[in-house]
């Protein structure tokens, strides 16, 4: 590395600007003599530490600094924590995007909605041959996941190869496509691998995630179970195995197939347009499929996650297209992501409220992971043998803890890092050698802000305390308001003692200070805020207005 400039000289480097530390928002890149590999670039949703946002990204500073030096974007999947950043980066990126067709697909609709197709440059990879990006050759190796083309990367190098997972898990009936088998696997680990730079998110699941073949078997035992009554399934969209067996549960049990959602809409299209789905059973929609009997119509939903805005939820409400009556079925065919469960709760309790049967994975076999458990790490490291293990995707217990796996294991040496952490791979012995900047971006509403910026500090500040408006003109007191503090029946005896503070503080300023607008500010937003803080404990933000002369 060539000073403190963190440029890669005659080394194999490796930095997270995201997804170490955290689930979700996975950006990782790859430095080899001066130039730089991205491998996916997500995002994750807005959660109530940032009020008001929707999307968070990782700040991509670091990168965007060298981007002369960065060789192309390379995507392993197509869930949103992987590539849900790319319409807000890739045009100012400037460099070719990397996908397999199903992933390529769903970034090409997303770059349209945003009006930028025709500025980035999206390659597809639809083959598994290598590629070459710099100094970096490249291929795909397919492992099962929870969506179409979930896939590994085998990256070589000058100083050795790395296996990059991705997300991944071990399923002998995976219903959608052909992962990798253990003979392809150990393959690889027979020609070395230097470093396996590894998904830990389900690190302390003592068990093997299970078989989506297994989950088609529950689906279609619960929903024979509730014959002549409406049945809702709710799962991952993305998971075109689940909708494939959705479909098939529908036709076995003499049911019209529904899908309720946009979302859903679009995996559909995409899927079939690559191949899968082939045999999904025709959709009827929401009237039609209110016009039937009960007991003949099995419906995909949206919003197994608690989304305040999708399908799921207006259903809960009672104000969606379907209608639920006691007695009718909702099944959750999918995890609580962390984070989620006051959303999903929330849900849930609406629905038990007016005696809707609820079903998740705790009552019947009706979901698996996407994430390796135990047996499936231990597995894979058997089959790889990496001199190297660094663990990624996860909060800082998850990596830690499948670092302490890989040692059990016989790994010879394991990296813990976090975002920001420069770890050099090769040569000599690998560990963090700098820190560099990162940090986290907020979508509040069309403006890409950092989440620790001035806006998100007193958006909480706001929230948690209220806000109290001063209005001065000429020196002299106009009105004090108070919003969002708990007053209601006392509210103008506080606007009332307010005001009389105020005026006192500004009656006791001398001389110059009178005529100092900093002064005068500083004495009304003083005088208001105890008064606040007398009257209900709150510290309130004070915002003082001192309007020019002749305005009031």
């Amino acid at each position: 590395m060539a000073g403190d400039s963190f440029d890669p000289g005659d080394e194999l480097l490796f930095c997270a600007l995201g997804g170490s530390g955290e689930i979700g928002m996975n950006v990782n890149l790859y430095g080899c003599r001066g130039q730089w590999l991205m491998v996916d670039l997500g995002m994750t949703f807005g959660a109530s530490e940032y009020p008001g946002t929707e999307l968070v990204f990782a700040d991509l500073e670091f990168i965007e600094e060298r981007r002369r030096d960065l060789v192309g974007v390379v995507l392993t999947h197509a869930h949103e924590d992987h590539i849900g950043a790319v319409p807000y980066f890739a045009e100012a990126l400037g460099v070719p995007l990397y996908a397999t067709p199903f992933t390529a697909r769903l970034v090409a609709a997303k770059l349209e909605e945003a009006g930028i197709a025709g500025s980035v440059d999206l390659r597809v990879i639809d083959h598994l041959e290598p590629f070459d990006l710099g100094p970096f050759r490249l291929r795909y190796v397919p492992l099962a996941h929870s969506i179409a083309e979930g896939n590994a990367l085998v990256i070589e190098t000058p100083f050795g190869r790395v296996f990059h997972t991705g997300d991944w898990k071990l399923d002998d009936e995976p219903l959608i496509g052909v992962p990798a088998t253990a003979a392809e696997l150990t393959a690889i680990g027979d020609a070395g691998v230097l470093a396996l730079v590894c998904d830990s998110t389900n690190v302390f699941n003592p068990q093997a995630s299970g078989s989506e073949g297994d989950v088609a078997r529950g689906l279609m035992e619960e929903v024979r179970r509730h014959k002549g009554r409406r049945v809702v399934v709710t799962t991952f969209a993305s998971n075109v195995a689940r909708l494939q067996t959705l479909g098939k549960v529908a036709k076995a049990t003499g049911r019209r197939l529904c899908v309720a959602g946009r979302s859903l809409d679009r995996i559909i299209a995409t899927s079939k347009a690559s191949g899968y789905l082939r045999d999904l059973p025709d959709i009827v929609d929401v009237d039609t499929a209110m016009n039937l009997p009960r007991g003949e119509v099995l419906i995909l939903a949206t919003g197994g996650q608690g989304e305040a805005r999708a399908a799921l939820a207006r259903i809960a409400e009672g104000n969606h297209p379907v209608a639920l009556d006691a007695g009718d079925v909702v099944l959750f065919s999918s995890r609580q992501i962390p984070g989620n469960e006051l959303a999903i709760g929330r849900i849930m309790n609406q629905l038990a409220d007016r005696g809707i049967v609820l079903v998740t994975d705790r009552q019947a076999h009706i979901h698996v992971s996407g994430h390796p458990g135990r047996p499936e790490l231990e597995a894979l490291y058997g089959w790889l043998r990496p001199r190297i293990l660094l663990p990624v995707h996860g909060e800082i217990r998850h990596m830690k803890e499948q670092a302490a796996l890989g040692r059990a294991c016989g790994i010879a040496q394991t990296v813990e890092q976090k975002n920001g952490d420069l770890v050099r791979l090769a040569p000599g012995l690998p560990g963090r050698i700098a820190q560099v900047r990162s940090g986290r971006l907020v979508l509040d509403g069309d403006i890409i802000a950092p989440a620790d910026g001035e806006a998100m500090v007193m958006r909480r500040r706001l929230a948690h305390n209220g806000v109290v408006m001063v209005a001065l003109a000429d020196g002299g007191l106009v009105e004090v308001e108070g919003l969002g503090l708990p007053l209601v029946e006392d509210y103008d005896d506080f606007v009332a003692e307010a005001k009389a503070d105020v005026a006192t503080a500004l009656g006791k300023l001398k001389g110059a200070m009178r005529r100092d607008r900093a002064a005068v500010t500083e004495a009304a937003r003083l005088a208001a805020r105890r008064a606040a803080t007398r009257w209900c404990g709150k510290k309130p933000q004070v915002r003082v207005l001192a309007l020019e002369k002749g305005l009031v």
